[in-house]
């Protein structure tokens, strides 16, 4: 079985698949390699617009990766899970602040512990 590292032709996430994987999802999508949360996207994006054939959903999506890219594959990921999410939970409005800070971090730092939580040995 033999491994490749292969790049996401939407968002450029890199991963390491067996060759028969990713010619699977080539298959899919007219010899494009798209990661998994891509690959969720386009299928969406497919069904929200009932004209759209295959290459006309990666594209689609192709262009939205290029419009919000980022330098960090892991904030991409992030924030079109996040994105995901509020889609199928019912279309949640981006302008609500309450909306926003159901699904955002409150810091970057994790929380502290408190040493007496905890016993030593």
């Amino acid at each position: 079985m033999e491994i490749e590292l292969v790049k996401c032709e939407c968002c450029g996430l890199k991963e390491e698949c067996t060759l028969e994987y990713i010619s699977q999802v080539k298959g899919k999508f007219n010899g494009k390699w798209l990661c998994g949360l891509c690959s969720e996207a386009v299928r969406d994006e497919k069904k929200k617009h009932s004209g759209f054939g295959m290459d006309e959903a990666v594209n689609a999506h192709i262009s939205f990766c290029q419009n919000y890219r980022s330098n960090n594959p892991a904030i991409r990921v992030a924030d079109g899970m996040r994105q995901m999410l509020r889609r199928r939970s019912g279309g949640m409005p981006s302008t609500s602040v309450a909306a926003s800070k159901k699904y955002s971090r409150s810091s970057s730092y994790p929380p502290a512990f408190d040493d007496s939580t905890f016993s030593s040995y």
